[in-house]
């Protein structure tokens, strides 16, 4: 009898990482019994900051974040897909992307990633402590802060996740970052969003600087919680809004509008990349097909605690059930969500500004000083790069 291939993958360290692919990897080698496939964790912060080039010395698979792809790329050490993948399937996926997230993987006219997991910060609430207080969600910024001064709301604001207000708040403000070589954006604006983003935090716990979505879930999920009952953004996981996960249930949906538009959050989510290097490339293909394709996603990958990136799952009636309307509720989030650049450097950039942002939304750093320096930055991440990023 001969040997099944072996095949290892990395995923983060969540229940929405790691066990629909621990589902999709037991069922495809029971599809193929000449194919097993091991899943293995790393945390949230090294899926978000630290490298990906070096795990190919070791795993088949990554699941990754798209701001990566250029500093990835670069090094040579993935598999162009669209060279291995029928291109009918590719254009599927596109096809049937949430928001931007295919695309977010596509670079220098290659396709890197499936997009196998969809996400961008969406509200959050506790339904029960909202109702026993007799509050509904807030509809506009205005009413957000009026719910802060009354001490009921939770904004994850660990560094990277205080970045990303930022750059929506920029957005919402009216500027889109990154749009020129010149800047991140015109400092003026850059000063208006962060005076936006410190009244709110200063509505907030000191602890919520510590805390990442998932903290902001878990403590807002918590039987122990009666006061964090209204989150206005952070990164959305349907897992929460499922029976039986955690102790209490949390409804999502629109985030409050700003000067009566929607906010447009920033695009989030997870690719699943082939290493270049391996030696089992046809069988790695294979099961990356399985994971992303439209009934896997809308069936096995959702029910087994995933958030897929097939739209098909997203505006599945028997998944929406599952998850109190998730999926329908926030839909049109992902669809405006906006996309980070992925340039090489761009990492280096998300690492030093965020930080940075944070400490002035804490008052640390000055607002003008805290403008300058980020576009400062921004030239040195992208002075060795080619302007200043692929738009897909």
């Amino acid at each position: 009898m001969i040997s099944p291939t072996l095949l290892r993958g990395i995923t983060w360290d969540h229940s929405r990482g790691y066990l629909p692919l621990v589902a999709t990897a037991q069922r495809f080698n029971e599809l193929r019994p000449d194919i097993r496939i091991t899943w293995e964790k790393r945390s949230l912060q090294d899926f978000e900051d630290a490298p990906v080039e070096v795990l190919g010395q070791d795993y088949d698979f990554v699941v990754l974040d798209h701001p990566c792809i250029g500093r990835v790329v670069k090094a040579g050490v993935l598999l162009p897909l669209d060279r291995h993948i029928p291109a009918g399937f590719l254009a599927d996926q596109a096809e049937n992307s949430v928001g931007q997230s295919h695309a977010s993987y596509t670079w220098e006219g290659n396709q890197w990633a499936l997009a196998i997991d969809a996400a961008a910060p969406v509200a959050v609430w506790r339904q029960d402590l909202m109702d026993a207080a007799g509050l509904v969600p807030p509809q506009d910024w205005s009413g957000l802060l009026d719910l802060g001064r009354r001490g009921h709301i939770e904004v994850p604001g660990a560094p990277v996740h205080a970045l990303m207000n930022f750059l929506m708040m920029c957005l919402a403000v009216g500027e889109t970052p990154f749009a020129t070589a010149e800047r991140v954006v015109d400092p003026e604006v850059a000063e208006i969003a962060l005076v936006h983003l410190r009244e709110l935090m200063a509505l907030c716990p000191e602890s919520c600087w510590a805390r990442n979505p998932i903290h902001s879930h878990d403590l807002m999920a918590s039987a122990e919680n009666t006061t964090a009952r209204y989150c206005p953004f952070a990164y959305g996981y349907s897992n929460y809004s499922r029976p039986g996960y955690a102790a209490r249930i949390l409804t999502c949906g629109e985030p409050p509008r700003f000067e009566n538009r929607p906010l447009q959050t920033v695009l989030g989510g997870a690719g699943l990349a082939i290493f270049a290097g391996r030696p089992a490339r046809r069988e790695a293909v294979a099961y990356a097909e399985f994971v992303a394709d439209a009934e896997t996603q809308r069936t096995l990958y959702t029910h087994n605690g995933g958030q897929p990136g097939h739209r098909q799952a997203w505006v599945d009636a028997e998944n929406n059930h599952l998850t109190g309307n998730f999926f329908a509720a926030t839909l049109a989030v992902l669809d405006r969500a906006f996309v980070r650049p992925r340039f090489d450097g761009y990492f280096r950039f998300q690492a030093e500004a965020a930080p940075l942002v944070q400490d002035c939304l804490r008052g640390i750093v000055p607002l003008r000083a805290t403008a300058t320096r980020l576009n400062t930055l921004y030239h040195q991440t992208t002075s060795a790069a080619p302007f200043p990023h692929e738009t897909t």
